[in-house]
């Protein structure tokens, strides 16, 4: 039996691909913040998820949690760094600092360091890291900076963690979704359902369940073959022209 460590495993992708790894046949280690949400996972999925309270941000429990964990969720396979955030939409020269320095200290530096911490047992395994990255890395919009700037860390972090990991068998992959409805831009927006509901109306965009299923596909790969990068948007996403501001014409 492999297992699995989730990251963000409280709601959205987390969630859904702590549900489909466990279908599988797989042990779960799923992360968060929200432990009442952890203990309904564990309630539901039942001996085969372990549920740990853990803040992306607090980098110093890293390494006591994994060394701390059950012997039989010790061999970790599969590392899914999907924790993160994005601050609110307002421009960077508008916006509050402390939304944006929590989105660095969890998309990014929390992402490393828990890795640090999960890969001399990821290399004893030969095992797989799958990260979740954005489009938001590669296509700007107003108001991403921060957010997308995580993103492309997370993608180029994953290329050149393949380069450090060279001939040791593990796989690194960076997931790149579009439009998907999850929890996100309500915790975006600061619990604005209605804005989420306005962004989503009408564009049928991907679900948790389509992420998840992408990455078990990925998981379950011959060993042989890494998937770099992969890039999903539904279909009625595409890409944006260049916005041109123009001058009021002199008289």
């Amino acid at each position: 039996m492999k297992t699995v460590f989730i990251t963000g495993a409280t709601a959205g992708f987390g969630a859904a691909s702590a549900r489909r790894f466990a279908a599988a046949g797989w042990r779960v280690i799923g992360t968060g913040r929200r432990r009442a949400r952890l203990d309904g996972l564990a309630q539901e999925l039942g001996e085969q998820f372990l549920p740990l309270e853990l803040d992306m941000r607090a980098f110093d429990s890293f390494a006591p949690a994994v060394a701390a964990l059950p012997e039989a969720f010790r061999g970790v396979d599969l590392l899914i760094n999907n924790a993160g955030l994005a601050p609110p939409m307002e421009p960077l020269q508008e916006a509050d600092f402390a939304p944006s320095l929590n989105v660095i200290d969890t998309n990014i530096s929390g992402l490393v360091a828990l890795t640090r911490a999960l890969l001399p047992g990821l290399i004893e395994r030969k095992g797989a890291i799958i990260n979740l990255s954005s489009v938001a890395a590669t296509y700007p919009y107003r108001g991403g900076a921060v957010y997308g700037a995580s993103k492309a860390f997370v993608r180029q972090f994953s290329l050149d963690l393949r380069c450090d990991l060279h001939g040791t068998g593990v796989r690194v992959t960076s997931i790149e979704p579009g439009m998907a409805e999850t929890e996100f831009t309500i915790v975006r927006t600061g619990g604005d359902k209605a804005a989420s509901d306005s962004l989503y109306a009408g564009v049928n965009p991907m679900a948790a369940d389509d992420i998840a299923e992408t990455l078990f596909w990925v998981a379950t790969l011959p060993p042989h073959l890494n998937i770099n990068a992969l890039e999903l948007m539904p279909v009625s996403q595409s890409f944006a022209g260049f916005a041109v501001a123009r001058e009021a014409a002199s008289a």
